[in-house]
């Protein structure tokens, strides 16, 4: 209902934003950068970030630009699985017929990743999300997928993406053959003040919305409670937008920021 009362094409803080509308918040230059270094020395790269803090999202602008000829894009997302159905998976990314026994597929991936190499010129670029969730074995075995040529040879690159609490995991002893693979780090820090007000206005601007809708001291009231993290923060938008429809509210004050934060909290 707010959408035709404030001008709006559209509800710009819906979870299918389109990636040509991405902001450019740092985490978000930051994880894009390092994922293009990642595609060209390969190895491993971890991502992490708490829920709702684009991760993924990023992860998803990038491989748009991705050039589909040099490189071959790969997803997956359940993570709670077991070893066995991890390979399947695994394997059905790769197009790789899966077997019944782990050491067959084991050897056909690892041959498959090789002849994308070296064969046919186009890398397999993975990427494991919530990969915090991952099973101890899991871990293990990605690094001996890697293993190639006496261990000589990155033939892929592995993107794992996860929550914070993924970063201890890795720091186990158990994974530290892991650990020294991983070439590419980062952490994701959520939007400052000042990029909590630009994301707030670009994506208002994307659907056709003034700025002025907005007034004093609501982005800082938004921040406060959202703390930086893009998901937090059009959830609540979408509260503010709509209590000040309802309200009739040409001018958004601070006291509706506070009455959805309200209703964010009982939900």
């Amino acid at each position: 209902m707010f959408k035709g009362f404030y001008g709006m094409h559209e509800n710009p803080f819906h979870k299918q934003i389109r990636e040509d509308q991405h902001f450019l918040s740092k985490d978000f230059k930051e994880m894009t950068a390092r994922l293009s270094r990642l595609k060209d020395i390969r190895g491993i790269g971890v991502f992490t970030a708490p829920p709702g803090g684009g991760k993924t999202y990023a992860l998803r602008c990038f491989a748009r630009e991705l050039n589909p000829s040099l490189f071959q894009m790969a997803y997956i997302c359940l993570s709670t699985v077991s070893i066995t159905e991890f390979y399947m998976q695994f394997c059905g990314v790769l197009g790789v017929e899966p077997s019944q026994r782990k050491s067959t597929m084991f050897r056909d991936i690892q041959q498959r990743l090789f002849a994308m190499y070296k064969e046919q010129r186009r890398p397999l670029i993975l990427a494991i999300d919530e990969a915090n969730e991952l099973d101890a074995r899991i871990f293990r075995d990605i690094k001996m997928i890697m293993n190639h040529h006496y261990d000589s040879l990155d033939c892929f690159s592995l993107a794992l993406l996860g929550e914070p609490h993924l970063n201890s995991t890795l720091q186990k002893p158990v994974h530290a053959a892991l650990r020294q693979r991983i070439t590419i780090h980062y952490n994701f820090e959520g939007l400052n003040n000042e990029e909590t007000e630009n994301y707030i206005l670009h994506k208002l601007n994307v659907a056709g919305a003034a700025s002025s809708i907005l007034g004093e001291g609501v982005v800082t009231a938004i921040n406060g409670y959202a703390r930086g993290n893009p998901r937090i923060i059009d959830g609540l938008m979408t509260d503010v937008l709509t209590l000040g429809a309802q309200l009739k509210k040409h001018v958004i004050d601070t006291d509706i920021v506070l009455a959805a934060i309200d209703n964010q909290q009982l939900a």
